[in-house]
């Protein structure tokens, strides 16, 4: 038997037994420091020579990084070290020797780590984004079945488009065209009509040939249907739901979150209420047409450019002034910290030189966009930050929308559409709508988006046999791990990304 990292808060000065592998190490002539993770937790092990004896420290010297091993010692509280403990060791067993690990305590390309993806995520940036994206997954279930949903699967092999897209994934289905799926929303519909509130959660896949930071072929979809619900009411349960999962994350993964260095006051923010903007008006707060509380989007746009330019000015003085410290000769600690602040500062010059780049395009961009359009990605980054929290968009342009959504009342150029858009420039992450009841403008609709009524005659049935108001929306689990891990790319978001390109390993 042996004992977990995340437990050492309850074991001070009591004997323990770990097992795991070493993240990295460093020497003195009398002791051995050790950062150990296991899977539940890093923690600095001391091996001292006093304590263990030659011949096991001569082992401890010769462990190399991801080794595994298997540690005996002594948990000491100390506030100072990794999660406030620390392993005094009294004696160790080398399991196995890793010999050139590829991935070093050093940067790596893009690509390089992609391509290394099994091994990547043995890091600690990877090892905490996983563990949050674990509680999300965790805190949706727990939303869900304390309101009495039912999880029901949706199938996977489909028949036709949900979205009356032709991105699909096609595959031989006993010698007939079948897809992957790119949505169980249909689905859910049906098996609403027989549990009344029901939710899937399972992967969808969408056969779009585009590699942005946004998008990938296989994600996991977590969609709610409801019976009964208008779209009020299904924005009001959006609300609530995210409130939900985030304040779940902020309550359990401090220890991660603070691994990533996630600002997490930037997701405190959903604790208010979210602004509900119809889409006409969105458009005008695009265009900077409209303010929202005495804020102009095209205005936030120029003072976070001025801003950025004015980082990389400092960030470069900075840089040239540690260049100059080291260059006059230091010891090699001080030498080392100035420069690690060295490559920070380098790494966040390029984050402004993107904003840089980006933001004229995104301020013309807003300033031209066309009434009636779908939102971009730079457009829903311009609109969210007029706003100090998600935002939802809602009575969006019939034309732009799927043919299921149900039509604004007096209004059929509209439906009763809504997308979350999530702040710090993340955009959508939940899509929804009410959904149409009348059977007479759906078959109109599924001609409109020439569709195969073969397809959707069973989904028809659902409006001949007992037709109810109802609603529901999707959650990209991808998206949502990107925006409260603060993530560049969703390639972070799931241990084995498949996007445009990408299918190894």
């Amino acid at each position: 038997m042996h004992q977990y990292v995340k437990d050492f808060s309850g074991q001070v000065d009591q004997k323990v037994t770990v097992k795991g592998w070493v993240a990295n190490k460093r020497e003195s002539k009398t002791n051995i420091f050790i950062v150990f993770r296991d899977g539940t937790g890093y923690t600095q092990c001391v091996v001292s020579l006093d304590t263990v004896g030659e011949a096991q420290f001569d082992i401890a010297k010769s462990f190399t990084q991801e080794s595994s091993v298997i540690l005996n010692g002594t948990v000491v509280a100390d506030e100072r070290q990794i999660g406030g403990y620390e392993l005094q060791v009294d004696s160790l067993e080398l399991v196995h020797l890793s010999k050139e690990y590829p991935i070093s305590n050093k940067a790596h390309g893009v690509r390089f780590l992609s391509d290394n993806r099994h091994l990547w995520l043995r890091s600690k940036r990877q090892w905490a984004i996983m563990r949050i994206r674990n509680e999300i997954i965790m805190a949706i279930h727990e939303f869900f079945q304390e309101r009495d949903f039912v999880q029901m699967d949706a199938p996977i092999f489909t028949g036709s488009a949900c979205e009356g897209t032709t991105d699909l994934f096609e595959t031989d289905y006993f010698g007939n065209p079948a897809y992957l799926s790119q949505s169980g929303q249909l689905y859910g519909e049906a098996m609403a009509m027989a549990q009344g509130l029901i939710y899937t959660f399972g992967p969808t896949f969408r056969a779009e040939k585009s590699d942005t930071p946004r998008h990938l072929a296989e994600f996991w979809m977590i969609e709610p249907e409801m019976a009964f619900y208008t779209n009020e009411m299904n924005m009001d349960l959006i609300e609530t739901f995210i409130k939900h999962v985030i304040n779940r994350v902020l309550k359990n993964r401090k220890i991660e979150l603070d691994a990533i260095g996630r600002d997490v006051s930037k997701l405190e923010t959903v604790n208010q209420e979210f602004p509900r903007v119809a889409y006409v008006d969105a458009v005008k707060i695009l265009r900077g047409e409209q303010e929202v509380n005495g804020k102009n989007a095209i205005t936030l746009q120029e003072e976070d450019l001025a801003a950025a330019k004015a980082g990389i000015e400092e960030k470069t003085a900075d840089i040239a002034e540690r260049e100059a410290i080291i260059k006059g000769g230091v010891k090699k600690g001080v030498r080392k910290f100035n420069e690690g602040k060295i490559l920070e500062q380098r790494q966040e010059i390029e984050v402004l030189k993107e904003k840089v780049r980006n933001i004229p395009k995104w301020i013309e961009s807003a300033k031209n966009f066309v009434d009636g359009e779908d939102f971009g990605g730079s457009d829903e980054t311009v609109l969210t930050r007029a706003f100090a929290a998600p935002v939802m968009v809602y009575n969006w342009p019939a034309a732009i929308k799927s043919f299921y959504m149900k039509e604004v009342d007096g209004d059929p150029n509209y439906v009763k559409g809504v997308d979350l858009l999530a702040p710090e420039g993340f955009g959508e992450i939940i899509g929804g709508s009410e959904r149409e009841t009348s059977l007479d403008v759906l078959v109109r609709k599924i001609h409109e988006h020439k569709l195969d009524m073969n397809d959707f005659e069973w989904y028809l049935d659902l409006r001949r046999f007992g037709s109810v108001p109802h609603s529901g929306f999707g959650l990209g689990l991808a998206r949502i791990v990107r925006w409260v891990c603060n993530l560049d790319h969703v390639r972070e978001t799931v241990p084995f990304p498949r996007r445009y390109g990408t299918i190894r390993p």
